[in-house]
């Protein structure tokens, strides 16, 4: 056979040029032929390994860029293990959903808006609709955007805004009835703030006067005020909230804190005497009807004693109205019994001029 011929001859060679190596290499290829033939082919991964170098020889990683400067990866990643760990401090992650009713006038439309441009950390969601089952859909509809309280105002009659102001799901929650609307394009007013920046709220000594009232300042406090380290809010104060009590209702303002740029008027960190308040808008009142314990119902809690229902106020106008012909009869008949009691002397030059 060729082969045998070829392996016989080159076993030959070998033997004959008498190195000692060469006669161990042509035993081995008697023993392994294919071997000696064709050389053994090393993997892929063999020759990467010997062409990479090693990671000791390799440059070290360029350190990632940040706003404050260049930190190295190794300190980045401490940093996030560090706050992957529950901190013992309290972080405020309240989430505002703002939603109305269906059929809302667009007076009250517009204020909602303005409500939604005020609050950084509020969600806006479609219309509901105002039935006995709105309670069970507003909350699923702040579990579903993942938000922890809800104002929903809801208008009836075309007239009527009820302001529904819960804390989701566990409550509690209060009824307002809304009055004395005034927004933000219909008061024109010159003050202004930066969309976004955090509210100073301001309430008055009024809301230390009773159990009801602390309630309602808590529930105000937590829903109104922007969370410190909110994506869309700015880190500084520039207006004010001002919640006050007059003749048992809630009034709302919000003022733009001035202060004068001018160098030769900069005022000295601290120097309060000389910023002045300018209003923004807008303008609301809120009358509170009930507070329950649970979110959008639940236990009473409390229930105001002097609320009338406008529907209440409006039949008593009606009523007070109707009343103005009945008036009119009365007072024809009054009119003719007294010309009938008071009857007039017959006058003596009457018939002169007849003749």
């Amino acid at each position: 056979m060729i082969y045998e011929s070829c392996l016989t001859t080159h076993s030959s060679l070998l033997l004959f040029t008498g190195h000692p190596s060469h006669s161990q290499a042509a035993a081995a290829a008697a023993k392994n032929p294919g071997a000696f033939l064709m050389g053994k082919k090393r993997k892929h991964t063999e020759t990467e390994s010997a062409t990479l170098p090693k990671k000791e020889d390799a440059a070290p990683e360029r350190p990632t860029r940040t706003l404050l400067g260049w930190k190295d990866k190794n300190e980045v990643k401490d940093v996030d293990e560090v706050k992957d760990v529950d901190s013992p401090f309290f972080r405020n992650k309240e989430k505002v959903l703002v939603t109305c009713s269906r059929r809302i006038v667009y007076r009250y439309r517009h204020l909602m808006l303005n409500l939604v441009s005020l609050l950084p950390h509020c969600k806006k969601d479609n219309k509901v609709e105002s039935k006995e089952t709105k309670g069970a859909t507003l909350n699923e509809l702040v579990e579903l955007r993942n938000c922890s309280s809800c104002l929903f105002f809801e208008c009836r009659k075309a007239k009527d805004l009820y302001l529904w102001m819960a804390k989701c799901p566990n409550g509690p929650s209060v009824k307002f009835l809304v009055s004395a609307v005034h927004t933000m394009e219909e008061l024109k007013l010159t003050g202004n703030h930066l969309k976004g920046s955090r509210p100073i709220l301001t309430f008055s000594s009024n809301f230390e006067n009773s159990e009801h009232w602390k309630l309602l300042k808590e529930m105000l406090l937590q829903i109104f005020e922007t969370p410190k380290d909110h994506r869309k809010a700015k880190p500084f104060h520039d207006h004010v909230f001002v919640f006050s009590i007059v003749d048992d209702h809630i009034w709302f303002r919000n003022y733009q804190i001035s202060v004068p740029h001018n160098e030769s008027d900069k005022l000295p960190r601290g120097g309060l005497d000389k910023m002045t308040l300018v209003e923004v808008g807008p303008r609301f009142c809120l009358n509170p009807i009930k507070i329950f314990g649970g979110s959008f119902g639940g236990p009473t809690l409390y229930e105001n004693p002097f609320y009338v229902s406008p529907n209440q106020i409006r039949a008593l106008q009606k009523k007070k109205n109707s009343g103005k012909y009945a008036k009119k009869i009365k007072a024809k008949t009054r009119r003719k019994m007294h010309e009938m009691a008071n009857p007039l002397e017959p006058d003596e030059f009457a018939d002169m001029w007849k003749e």
